[in-house]
């Protein structure tokens, strides 16, 4: 199970003004190291897990990258992967899939998990669904944490580790860093015995 979500300095996923403020991410998501991230999290994946939102976002946009053939290979090769790979949308409001090769779920991500690792090969990516990561990562089911640091302190907004996780130890399998100061990280979970 691996998760990937950008992150500022304070550890936030948005901004002050809310989800949709992502100012201080959104520059460093199409550098070459954020790219060559963006191809490496989706080795191996199989399905994608996303929450609503960024299902609607990514569905939205991710497809018509999927045919540019002017846009960057990376960019194009991941979005030709979640265009054609199974998805898994977690929603209490939607009542039907609006994508191709897509189910709609109403339940905890947890028991989603534990239901796609049951049936399922490959690994499962959680893909920037923070209403997705947050309860795996308090139910320590997360095992490979890809993150992108963007270095601007946002002063405001949501964070994606909270007080009450868990206690966890990770060791960093990975990381690169770019030229505007951002840095991918490959983290993966220490379990003992």
């Amino acid at each position: 199970m691996t998760a990937n979500i950008a992150l500022t300095l304070d550890g936030r996923y948005n901004g002050p003004g809310g989800p949709g403020d992502l100012g201080a991410i959104v520059r460093y998501a199409t550098t070459e190291v954020a790219r060559d991230h963006l191809t490496r999290i989706r080795e191996g994946a199989t399905t994608a897990l996303l929450g609503r939102l960024n299902a609607e976002g990514f569905l939205g946009y991710w497809p018509t990258v999927a045919q540019d053939e002017n846009a960057d290979p990376r960019d194009r090769g991941y979005a030709k992967w979640l265009v054609d790979t199974d998805k898994v949308v977690l929603s209490t409001t939607l009542s039907e899939a609006p994508w191709d090769r897509t189910r709609v779920v109403n339940a905890p991500a947890a028991d989603v998990v534990a239901e796609l690792k049951a049936t399922g090969e490959g690994e499962i990516l959680v893909n920037s669904s923070p209403s997705v990561i947050k309860p795996l990562l308090a139910a320590d089911l997360i095992d490979r944490l890809y993150l992108l640091i963007c270095p601007e302190i946002a002063g405001g907004g949501q964070r994606l580790f909270e007080d009450g996780l868990p206690g966890s130890q990770w060791r960093v399998a990975r990381q690169e860093t770019g030229e505007l100061g951002e840095i991918a990280f490959v983290y993966d979970r220490v379990r003992q015995g």
